[in-house]
């Protein structure tokens, strides 16, 4: 399978962008290598401003920028971009509505040798907090290109998450809108819901998971925030059992926000795949996705799971409804059982009477 890097598809889109709006501007904090966002430099340098190893400047100034009236593309790793400058995004590009397009590279492990301290797991969860942000993570290089051209119109702040590693090219066919998911693949079973790099892995599993006979539905949740709760709930009713899949901290992540969805509006099995609640570590990519679980392996585990917790469920369910209809029996017959008796106690009361008539003759 054809494999695309997310920072390629970003920094060519963006000069792209560049030559049809004069209005755009991109900021970076000394990274512009490695965002990509050197693309547009070359062509533009006067629009291109470098902060500096200084991202809460990167984000004031992005947020001063766009009050001006630009549209602004502020670019870094995405653990400088949420986890370093979060206060200055909460209080000035938060707060304020302003029109700055976070796009944060090397999100999650795939960092890889970078270790712990390059390597954020926690950032959907603190972006999707925050009042006013739009959050999107998008599956493959192509998506990424969409996403791009989508937010430059969208009004307001956004936080588009990419990843370092090349990725399998998967959304071709597929149109992408803010605030809608994709269905990938159709199934009746099991609901697969991934996000980022995951989308793929989510694919691997289906295919796995097929050959057991088990019909399984993928899809790529690429809007974190706002949910697309109406495809949730869809897939949800129609599958009776969920697994989420996420290269990110499983606290508060994609796959808590989805809970929150079903446990309001359709309680159903679920299972949420994820990094556990720790850091990370140096390594490869491939290494880290192992050792971290974020493999196919542990999403068809996780099907199976919630699979039979749909089918105990289900016994559950029809051992209820005999019940109830065992009750609504009994109590028909407890109320013939009364009718018989008080028709028999009107009886002997019209016999007495009978007798006492005759006596009195």
């Amino acid at each position: 399978m054809k494999k695309e890097n997310q920072r390629n598809a970003f920094g060519e889109t963006l000069l792209e962008l560049g030559k049809e709006d004069s209005g755009i501007v991109v900021l970076g904090a000394d990274l512009a290598c490695s965002t990509k966002t050197e693309i547009f430099e070359k062509d533009f340098p006067e629009r291109h401003f470098n902060m500096g190893i200084a991202e809460e400047s990167l984000m004031a100034a992005a947020a001063g920028l766009a009050i001006s009236g630009k549209t602004v593309f502020a670019s870094t790793f995405a653990v400088f971009a949420t986890a370093r400058a979060y206060d200055h995004i909460r209080q000035s590009i938060a707060y304020t509505r302003a029109n700055v397009k976070i796009v944060a590279t090397h999100g999650g492990i795939t960092v890889g040798g970078d270790g712990a301290t390059h390597q954020i797991t926690e950032d959907i969860a603190l972006m999707r907090v925050l009042p006013n942000f739009t959050v999107i993570v998008p599956a493959d290089a192509l998506e990424t290109r969409k996403v791009v051209r989508a937010v430059a119109k969208h009004p307001g702040p956004v936080y588009v998450r990419l990843g370092r590693a090349d990725m399998p090219v998967i959304t071709e066919g597929h149109d992408f809108n803010i605030g809608k998911a994709t269905v990938l693949r159709k199934g009746k079973d099991v609901t697969l819901i991934g996000t980022g790099i995951m989308v793929y892995v989510c694919l691997e599993a289906a295919e796995e998971l097929e050959k057991d006979g088990i019909s399984t539905r993928v899809i790529n949740l690429s809007t974190i925030k706002p949910l697309d709760e109406e495809t949730i709930i869809k897939a949800a009713k129609e599958t009776g059992a969920v697994v989420t899949a996420e290269e990110h901290n499983v606290e508060m992540g994609m796959g808590s926000a989805i809970a929150m969805v079903l446990a309001e509006h359709k309680h159903v099995p679920m299972k949420r795949v994820g990094i556990p609640d720790v850091f990370g570590e140096s390594g490869e990519s491939e290494e880290l996705m192992e050792k971290y679980g974020l493999t196919k392996e542990s999403i068809v585990k996780a099907a199976h799971d919630v699979i039979k917790r749909k089918d105990r469920l289900s016994t559950l369910e029809q051992v209820r409804r005999r019940l109830r209809k065992a009750e609504k029996e009994l109590e028909k017959h407890k109320e013939s059982e009364e009718g018989c008796e008080d028709e028999k106690a009107r009886r002997g009361k019209e016999k007495k009477r009978e007798r006492k008539r005759k006596a009195k003759r």
